[in-house]
C-alpha cells in the first residue's frame, strides 16, 4: 500500500506540532546556525486568515508541518515548513495544502524566506514555481536570507 500523506489544520501548541517544530529548529540550526523560532510567533497562525498544518502518514504519525500567516493585504507568508528526514512527498503535500488554503482565504500571493545556504529549501521552492524577490520586512539587508514569492491563481487546478 502506497504511503498517502494526509494534511490537515491542527493546533500549533499540540504535542505533535511542537515536536515537529523542534525537529525543524534543530535541522535549521545545523544548516544555518539559526533555528528560526525568533521569526515565528504561534499567535500569528490563529484566526480566519492563518493556519498551522500537520502532515500525517498512513499510521497517523506526524511527518511534516507548515504555517500561513497574514503579511500584508493579499499576501500570506509561509512559515515553519518541515518534512521529517527520510519521508517522501511530505514537503510537496504540505506546500500544496498551504497554497490551497491561501487561495480559499483570498490571498493573491505567498511569500517566504529561507537561507541561501539551505540549498535544499531554495531548490524545493524554485522547483515549485516560487520566484526570488527582494528581501522584505526583517530580511531587508540580510545577505544570508533569500525571499521568494508565488502568485496564486483565483482557483487552483486539482492535484494529479
Amino acid at each position: 500500500m502506497a504511503n498517502e500523506i494526509q494534511v490537515a489544520t491542527e493546533d500549533p501548541s499540540a504535542a505533535d506540532s511542537v515536536a515537529l517544530m523542534a525537529e525543524l529548529s534543530t535541522a535549521l540550526e545545523a544548516i544555518t546556525g539559526d533555528g528560526g523560532m525568533s521569526s515565528f510567533d504561534v499567535g500569528d497562525v490563529f484566526g480566519p486568515m492563518a493556519c498551522f498544518v500537520v502532515a500525517r502518514d498512513n499510521n497517523g504519525i506526524a511527518v511534516g508541518c507548515g504555517a500561513l500567516r497574514p503579511l500584508e493585504p493579499g499576501v500570506a507568508e509561509i512559515k515553519r515548513m518541515y518534512a521529517r528526514h527520510g519521508t517522501s512527498g511530505v514537503g510537496s503535500a504540505v506546500l500544496r495544502y498551504l497554497e490551497e488554503e491561501a487561495v480559499a482565504m483570498g490571498y493573491q500571493a505567498l511569500w517566504l524566506e529561507t537561507r541561501l545556504v539551505n540549498r535544499r529549501a531554495v531548490d524545493f521552492y524554485e522547483a515549485r514555481g516560487y520566484s526570488r524577490i527582494a528581501n522584505y520586512g526583517k530580511y531587508i539587508g540580510n545577505p544570508l536570507a533569500v525571499c521568494f514569492e508565488k502568485q496564486l491563481p483565483l482557483v487552483l487546478e486539482p492535484a494529479l
